[in-house]
């Protein structure tokens, strides 16, 4: 029986996929199909019930799983005792950050972190949108915000401080904000792509609580730096993380609007496929983003 065979199975069962498994270890489905079925004979048990879009685990592939998942951490840990593939970390890593965040926080310092590890490829990927690990062979991604149920290891890196900010000009031309149910009266700038969240605004209250109040805007966008710029255009209203207007509120160039009701705070994480097959790249690229992340505003 083979490690890799292991290794197969596992990514197999946790994408619920032979096609996800292949792309996701580089191999085509008829032979993750065929390296399975060498597995389940020589185990002499069905692993896997197949249908043409999914595969779901038999009792016995459950069983069988959770051991391969303790042997595999075994594996992982005595490569990582006798060897020293964590000194040189090498080839192609690839990383997916929020547009701002990534030209912020992440790109300055990447000239640094190819100059530590020389062998690695580093590619950064800037978008809103989520990016999709298996399709887009994504390493690395750093997501703002709550996090959905994921078979990703998730490591949080900081907490995320919000604000509803505008620009001095909009605010003295627009009706007063004092209360959520003002924001009915002007244009909020919303982040809308599937999946996102953030064209609802939920706000602390004084009391302890918590509201979502109806907002609604004439100008959307998938891009959270054209939020920003339609904001110090003085278009609008626009919840934003701290780390990414901190410079224009401490110039003035944008004020926080109704500071008693904030944004419920977020967090700013990492996700990387599972630890025990954690590349020596992903896990130096994660070791520097925890360095790099405590001078993030927040």
């Amino acid at each position: 029986m083979h490690t890799e065979d292991l290794i197969l199975f596992v990514r197999t069962a946790e994408l619920g996929s032979l096609s996800g498994a292949g792309r996701d270890l580089r191999m085509s489905p008829a032979v993750v199909s065929s390296r399975i079925q060498r597995l389940e004979n020589q185990l002499g048990l069905r692993l896997l019930n197949r249908t043409t879009r999914q595969v779901n685990l038999t009792p016995d592939g459950e069983t069988f799983f959770k051991h391969c998942l303790k042997i595999l951490e075994e594996v992982d840990a005595a490569e990582d005792a006798v060897s020293a593939r964590r000194d040189k970390p090498g080839g192609a890593l690839k990383v997916s950050a929020p547009t701002a965040f990534a030209r912020l926080h992440i790109a300055p310092h990447i000239p640094a972190f190819v100059k530590r590890h020389p062998n690695i490829q580093f590619q950064l990927i800037g978008s809103d949108r989520f990016a999709n690990f298996v399709e887009e062979k994504i390493d690395v991604a750093i997501r703002v915000g709550e996090l959905k149920d994921s078979s990703l290891i998730v490591r949080r890196l900081a907490k995320n401080t919000r604000v509803l900010c505008a620009s001095p000009d909009y605010l003295k031309v627009s009706p007063t904000i004092k209360t959520p149910t003002d924001l009915e009266k002007h244009n909020c700038l919303l982040l809308r792509f599937p999946g996102s969240q953030q064209f609802q605004w939920t706000l602390n209250t004084p009391d302890g609580g918590q509201t979502t109040p109806t907002i609604s805007g004439a100008m959307d966008s998938d891009n959270g730096q054209i939020l920003t710029d339609w904001c110090l255009d003085s278009r609008g209203i626009a919840l934003k993380s701290i780390w990414e207007v901190n410079s224009y509120l401490s110039d003035g160039r944008l004020q926080v609007v109704m500071p008693d009701y904030p944004p419920v705070t977020h967090t700013i994480h990492a996700l990387y496929p599972h630890a025990r097959f954690l590349p020596p790249r992903v896990r130096s690229f994660i070791d520097f983003m925890v360095e790099i992340i405590v001078d993030i505003p927040n």
